[in-house]
């Protein structure tokens, strides 16, 4: 209750986070899940577009490719923006990064909101990728921003916002994206483009708080401006123990310039830091839970859960990744980050067990779709509890500020690169599974 006393006294701090988080990691989030309801109908416009252009239909597994290359494009373009983000946060500050980094989605808008009435959906496809390089750079600057100018006693709650403002994404995205509001088949187009309302509010909102101060005075030398940003920040002018902290950090790190990746990779001294996020942020993607939004609809149909009651569930999805990254943002600093990580990878270990045999059985049992779903739940509650938030905060706290930005880059290309492979492999996945169903239960057919 202290801490949260202490940001609410902050108001301008409470102003920055929100103004970061709307047009930051809230795009990850929203890109993700917008995606899912109008997948048959941007298939259907793949397929008609082709008819129209070569006067023969495409065979369902181009199709198929076509989509799977039109989502998994997002990653890639997260990869870029990841790349991008370190000398962006280095030339342009963090701030700047964040306000120029809606250009990209701006422009995907644009892209995607005209693509019907273009007939092509190559648009769709760099939509996507642009989407995906405005996601990459928010996902890395926005964290290492907010924790600069966060104090030391809430770095890691202000920090870990990146995560609930991820899940908000999420919610959002799946709400908007129902039947009754944007997700029916004419309204698909507007949908995709809707991304370009949060930029927007990000441009208006931003520019009003004030620079991380850290990267004011260590990277810039501007003392005056650091302590300027330093009282806005913070609603007062009792500074000097945090200003001497960072007049130590300075000192430390004069002479010296931003790491390069490659710099850190052979640089034994942070070895096993670099290994940790490296291992980290592979695993936040390997274990499958953005794919779970990528193919939602998919996975809760393979689960047994009626088709017209499906969009509805997967706003409990998010709904559940929402409350779970809100709690983590309350007991970071009291229950540690490494108790998060490993109870929330167990824990989601635990549950994909229960849930592989539930769907195993789910055709002898009638009640198994429902635990299928109940694991679904408590997998993403699992993972929003610890893996979703405490990864990204983990660079800002285990380097130092001229290592940090190149700590991002090689974070969030793992993350990036992670998220590509599965989501590329995901709907073949699927579709291998439902195959080998069919063959099971055509075998039982025969044997009864």
């Amino acid at each position: 209750m202290n801490k949260l006393q202490r940001l609410l006294q902050n108001k301008n701090l409470i102003l920055t986070v929100c103004a970061a988080g709307i047009g930051g990691t809230f795009q990850y989030g929203y890109n993700i899940s917008i995606i899912n309801a109008p997948t048959s109908y941007i298939q259907t416009f793949m397929n008609k577009t082709w008819l129209e252009r070569t006067g023969a239909p495409l065979e369902s597994g181009v199709v198929l490719l076509l989509w799977s290359f039109t989502v998994s494009v997002y990653p890639l373009g997260g990869l870029a923006g990841a790349v991008a983000a370190g000398p962006m946060a280095i030339v342009l500050g963090r701030k700047m990064s964040l306000l120029v980094n809606n250009i990209f989605v701006i422009v995907a808008a644009v892209l995607s909101g005209f693509s019907q009435m273009a007939k092509s959906f190559e648009m769709i496809m760099l939509s996507r990728f642009l989407t995906g390089v405005n996601a990459g750079v928010s996902m890395n600057i926005q964290p290492m921003y907010l924790a600069e100018s966060a104090p030391k006693k809430l770095r890691g709650a202000v920090a870990m916002t990146s995560a609930s403002f991820t899940a908000l994404g999420l919610v959002l995205g799946q709400v908007v994206g129902v039947r009754e509001l944007l997700g029916g088949e004419e309204k698909w187009p507007l949908l995709l483009a809707s991304n370009a309302v949060p930029a927007v509010i990000q441009l208006m909102a931003l520019p009003w708080f004030p620079e991380s101060p850290r990267y004011l005075l260590i990277d810039r030398g501007d003392r005056e401006s650091c302590i300027s940003a330093l009282r806005k920040l913070r609603g007062s002018s009792d500074l000097e123990e945090e200003l001497e902290e960072m007049l130590a950090e300075q000192a430390a790190a004069k002479g010296q310039r931003a790491k390069k990746p490659w710099e850190l990779v052979r640089n034994p001294a942070v070895r096993w830091q670099l290994m940790s996020i490296v291992v980290l942020s592979s695993a936040m993607q390997l274990c499958g839970n953005d794919s779970m939004y990528f193919y939602a609809a998919y996975v809760f149909q393979e689960a047994g859960i009626p088709q017209d009651t499906i969009p509805y569930v997967v706003i409990g999805t998010g709904s559940c990744e929402l409350i779970a990254s809100v709690t983590c943002n309350t007991i970071i600093d009291y229950a540690g980050r490494r108790p998060l990580l490993l109870g929330g990878y167990i824990l989601m270990a635990g549950w994909a067990t229960v849930f592989m045999v539930a769907l195993s059985q789910q055709t002898r049992i009638i009640w198994m779709p429902y635990l299928s779903m109940a694991c679904i739940f408590a997998y993403i509650l699992s993972f929003g509890i610890g893996p979703a938030g405490v990864t990204g905060v983990l660079p800002t706290e285990i380097f130092d500020q001229m290592s940090r930005p190149a700590a991002y880059m090689i974070c969030g290309s793992m993350l990036w690169i992670n998220l590509f492979l599965v989501g590329t492999a995901f709907p073949f996945i699927v579709v291998r599974s439902q195959g080998n169903a069919m063959v099971i239960s055509d075998v039982k057919m025969e044997v009864d």
